[in-house]
């Protein structure tokens, strides 16, 4: 296991594609950290190609697909993503998309077992962006919205909450110190985890993402407070959103506690552990406070944690672990200030 963790693509590229992320991987132990930078860094590539404007949305899905199947090693004709690579304007995804058959030699380097945790949590993944892709990737000047609360719940599942299980069953399988009877509760929770940081994400991007003709908040309960999708362009709008706003607001919060309460679960001797789970959730609690009393549908300004409050949450979590009622104390901190 020591040769895919010395690997520069779960280093140095993964690095230069999420500096906090990057972070969380860095503090995460031995045993698991390979398999879980790696299934970030395939699932970053698959991220980067749903995600480039400039090509055509069947050429996106048909480039999904056929990473999708040389993941599941049900195809072994080498990937050629050239054109997709030249229309990156981030370096580090140009590199994503070049490098991609090392990536997938790394993950045939590790066990059975672990390969296929990593292609279950990539083919969710994958099914959720091209529902994406679908959904959204006709264009036009009109703002395409999901349909319901369901769908919002399906979309962050199949992103984010899949990838709380995934970790979950990966740390089980290599860290015998977790208590078999605490699994139970560290699956259920570990959705919740996931799903409230990527709710977190969606109520912080609706500027842009409305900006790129889509909305992730229902239009049936938009429709509920008298807005259409299309309104949320208008910031004078505000106030009439916040009533839907809040309501996913409050739901990141319980996901986001869901999430603590997992992280709480685990051996206090599991430091490294705890403090990676710890990590995304206390910096996602602060953006939830900043989102709370910020102008949500100014495009021209991203509300989020910023680097030093990220850094100062990361030094008070170390400093604090030892000192039990201060460190369980910190999400809330975060969240009420």
């Amino acid at each position: 296991m020591s040769q895919p963790a010395k690997s520069p693509l779960l280093t140095s590229l993964l690095k230069e594609v999420s500096r906090l992320f990057y972070l969380t991987m860095r503090m995460l132990p031995l045993e698991v950290r390979p398999q879980i930078s790696l299934a970030y860094l395939l699932a970053r590539t698959t991220d980067t190609i749903a995600d480039t404007p400039i090509i055509a949305v069947d050429l996106r899905l048909e480039a999904l697909g056929a990473l999708r199947e040389r993941i599941m090693g049900t195809n072994q004709v080498r990937l050629e993503f050239r054109s997709l690579a030249e229309n990156q304007g981030l370096p580090a995804e140009r590199v994503l998309l070049e490098r991609v058959e090392e990536a997938l030699t790394i993950l045939e380097s590790f066990s059975e077992a672990d390969q296929k945790l990593i292609r279950e949590v990539l083919s969710i993944i994958i099914s959720g962006q091209e529902l994406d892709l679908k959904r959204f990737g006709a264009g036009g000047k009109k703002i395409v919205a999901l349909e319901t609360a369901e769908e919002l719940d399906d979309y962050t599942y199949k992103v984010a909450g899949c990838v709380g299980e995934f970790w979950t069953k990966i740390c089980i399988a290599h860290i015998s110190a977790i208590p078999s009877y605490d699994h139970q509760f560290l699956m259920r929770n570990s959705v919740r985890f996931g799903k409230g940081l990527q709710l977190v994400n969606i109520l912080r991007d609706l500027p842009r993402d409305l900006r790129n003709g889509r909305c992730y908040l229902p239009r049936t309960e938009l429709a509920a407070v008298g807005l259409a999708p299309d309104d949320l362009l208008e910031t004078a709008n505000e106030r009439k959103l916040r009533a839907v706003y809040d309501k996913y607001l409050e739901k990141a919060e319980e996901h986001l506690g869901s999430g603590w309460d997992y992280t709480n679960v685990l051996p206090r001797g599991e430091r490294r552990l705890r403090l990676a789970c710890a990590w995304p959730i206390l910096s996602g609690a602060r953006t939830l406070r900043k989102l709370r009393d910020g102008k949500i549908l100014d495009h021209n300004t991203r509300i989020k944690a910023s680097r030093g409050e990220v850094w100062s949450i990361l030094i008070r979590s170390v400093l604090f672990y030892p000192l039990i009622r201060r460190w369980k104390g910190l999400f809330w901190k975060e969240l009420k200030g």
